[in-house]
């Protein structure tokens, strides 16, 4: 019997795959944008959109707390109509240099998850920010 952590974890996993498969990225992208291992295959993400948990690695891990937001910020952002936010994700965005999300994450990796993050949630722009109230 798997634990919650686990079933936690997989439903993670899944909302993951979900979403950046409705963004239309290939196998070898999503490898790239979630920091896989690599001795990962874009054949091997099969299971992890099935049965199988992202691998318990730092970076995977961070990436994708990363793309969680990123997926909540959308849900927040287009509530009544779930495909604006893979619209989003492809249109040209002059803070991200005239870069799509897409292209702005795929060229610089981490730092380009974050600030596509940081776009679309102030909340979160505003704490790496290191703003404070007094």
């Amino acid at each position: 019997m798997a634990t919650a952590n686990t079933e936690q974890d997989l439903l993670r996993t899944q909302k993951v795959m979900k979403a950046l498969d409705e963004w239309g990225l290939t196998g070898e992208q999503i490898l790239h944008i979630l920091d896989l291992p690599k001795t990962e295959r874009s054949r091997h993400l099969a299971k992890y959109r099935k049965d199988t948990p992202f691998p318990d690695d730092e970076k995977v891990n961070c990436r994708v707390q990363y793309l969680l937001g990123i997926i909540d910020a959308l849900r927040t952002t287009y509530p009544r109509n779930v495909q604006m936010g893979a619209r989003w994700m492809v249109k040209p965005h002059v803070r991200l240099n005239n870069r799509c999300p897409l292209q702005a994450m795929l060229e610089d990796g981490e730092t380009g998850v974050v600030a596509v993050l940081s776009e679309l949630d102030c909340a979160y722009a505003w704490e790496l920010s290191g703003s404070r109230i007094n």
